[in-house]
């Protein structure tokens, strides 16, 4: 048995098919016309942007919009000036077009793979892609095809990076099984999008696995047995099997409110990263969107987006709701989420540095055209506006003049929007936490984002496997935060929502119910089960054992209780 990393849950059963990379070696030559050369290269460049813009329409019409501008993040990237600047002067200077594309290659690989940040070095794993992808067309070879696969396939491959996903036979893979990767990785991403199980970072996969072998992927556990013995195999499939049946149960409550068992009503809403995902929303049947990450607008742009682009996008979702909620989070910049054009200045600790509200507002008129864009769009359904990253009073309330400027600038053109727009605060961080009841009187409503509150305050980065004990929502001092910000929402009459992934943790559920959540946001699959689980629990169960919780003193002390507790 090989453990790996839990990236997208299920338990898959079926046949090892091993992808080989091709061989993509060659011999350094000198051209003997630079210029000649440079043309070679271009001429692979736009074969290579050719198949992968294909790769990313298909992905689009299969899996989704934002897994498809991975795709599209692949031509930005390779098509960078100074990355072409960087390959044509290594041309001139007499390399052949391999040899200076390895280089240049080699050199943003060594860049991203020397960050701090965890995100920033999976960034490696595009780099890769684009390497591959480029050397084959140059030496006229064939990438991995997963486009044509035998039923119950486990495809074991090194990384499974986003050109393989994009032409990979859903209906045909039972599971995924890589070398390297992480929870946040794209493989894990587009694994779950796709509801694939997968296990990444098994080591050695690719050559302790042969083709042919029998395999058991558990993507809940990060557990991949190979050759099972036939109890193995019998245990699985009795797992599988009671995995579909539970999934079918939950169309129970497709089409019902979500309340708790002694009938308390909440709100379920969906995370999205693009207007085309609120579809996927509406039909895993959210009551609205608890967090539109707007950054996903500008990472897959060359120049920021016009006011009119952003309001179109904007309005697309608010129409797509009908009137339910749509809370969209301004540009949330920095960080892992680096975009070319914007010029931000490389930071030793850019999460701790100058992004999201901190950028934003101070680059006042860039900030004016989405907020502009929002004030427009919610004419048309009922939008909030989040501000990302606060840490001080000061943030918000030079936020909400910012806006109040907007909307004399849209009276005085006689635009219409909703006058009394919302506008809240994405809890993120420890100062927001402790300063929450000063917050809840300048906010219309709070959204916790757990992924970022946990890594702050725990210090501990959630892609380090070294520290991935610290990174957990379980927590004493976690839950503590989380409790105090709920409560002092809740005592100023304010929404409180959660929009990070514990939203959709079955075991904290009742823990967030007691302590007086009223917003639950999740990924669009996960609505369904997330609704059943709030149904299991009272006001009075979830408050019991959520006051026992609150007594012990470690994490792990905190998830054997709530686990045993479980409906």
């Amino acid at each position: 048995m090989y453990q790996g990393v839990n990236a997208s849950d299920g338990i898959g059963i079926g046949t090892a098919i091993v992808a080989v990379e091709p061989d993509l070696s060659y011999t350094p030559t000198t051209p003997e016309s630079p210029e000649e050369e440079k043309q070679r290269y271009k001429a692979a460049l736009d074969r290579f942007i050719e198949k992968t813009q294909g790769q990313a329409d298909r992905m689009r019409e299969t899996v989704g919009e934002a897994e498809a501008e991975i795709m599209a993040g692949h031509i930005i990237l390779a098509t960078d000036p100074f990355m072409l600047d960087e390959i044509n002067n290594r041309i001139d200077g007499g390399m052949c077009a391999e040899q200076a594309l390895n280089e240049v290659c080699d050199m943003f690989y060594a860049m991203f793979d020397s960050s701090e940040e965890q995100l920033i070095r999976e960034r490696c794993a595009d780099i890769q892609d684009i390497r591959t992808g480029e050397l084959a067309e140059l030496l006229g070879k064939e990438v991995v095809d997963l486009s044509h696969l035998p039923i119950n396939s486990i495809v074991v491959v090194h990384d499974l990076t986003p050109s393989m996903t994009a032409t990979i036979d859903k209906e045909n893979v039972a599971a995924v099984v890589t070398e390297t990767g992480g929870r946040t990785s794209h493989s894990a991403i587009i694994a779950r999008a796709l509801e694939i199980p997968a296990v990444l970072s098994v080591e050695g996969c690719c050559t302790n696995i042969h083709n042919g072998d029998m395999c058991i992927v558990n993507g809940s556990t990060g557990e991949v047995h190979v050759q099972p013995s036939p109890e193995e195999l019998e245990a699985a499939k009795a797992a599988a099997h009671k995995a579909i049946a539970e999934k079918r149960a939950l169309e129970i409550f497709r089409g019902k409110e979500t309340v708790t068992a002694d009938g308390e009503r909440v709100l379920l809403v969906a995370n999205i990263g693009n207007p085309d995902d609120a579809t996927a929303a509406v039909e895993h049947d959210a009551e609205g969107i608890g967090l539109f990450r707007s950054e996903f607008l500008f990472m897959d742009a060359k120049e920021l987006p016009s006011e009119e682009e952003q309001f179109t996008a904007y309005q697309k979702v608010a129409l797509r709701m009908k009137g339910q909620p749509v809370i969209i989070r301004t540009l949330d910049v920095g960080g892992d989420k680096e975009i070319p054009y914007m010029n931000m200045q490389p930071e030793e600790n850019p999460f701790m540095g100058y992004r999201a509200v901190r950028y934003c507002l101070n680059n006042p008129e860039q900030y004016k055209v989405q907020l502009r864009a929002l004030l427009r769009a919610s004419a048309f359904g009922d939008i909030k506006i989040m501000l990302p990253l606060v840490t001080c009073i000061d943030e918000v309330r030079q936020a909400k003049a910012l806006i109040d400027v907007c909307k004399r600038e849209l009276d005085a053109e006689g635009v219409a929007y909703n006058k009394d727009i919302e506008v809240g605060t994405m809890v993120e961080t420890p100062a927001a936490s402790l300063i929450a009841d000063d917050l809840a009187a300048e906010c219309d409503f709070f959204s916790i984002g757990t992924n970022d509150l946990i890594g702050y305050t725990m210090c501990a980065d959630r892609g380090n496997d070294r520290v991935r004990y610290l990174y957990t929502v379980y927590q004493p001092a976690v839950l503590r935060s989380l409790k105090r910000i709920i409560e002092e929402g809740r005592k100023a009459g304010i929404m409180v929502g959660m929009c990070g992934e514990a939203a959709a943790d079955p075991l904290l559920i009742p823990v967030l119910l007691s302590f007086g959540m009223n917003e639950f946001s999740v990924s669009a699959p996960a609505i369904l089960r997330t609704r059943k689980v709030i149904s299991q629990w009272s006001k009075e169960a979830a408050d019991a054992i959520t006051e026992e919780a609150l007594k012990l003193k470690t994490a792990a002390e905190v998830q054997a209780l709530l686990s045993a507790a479980a409906k």
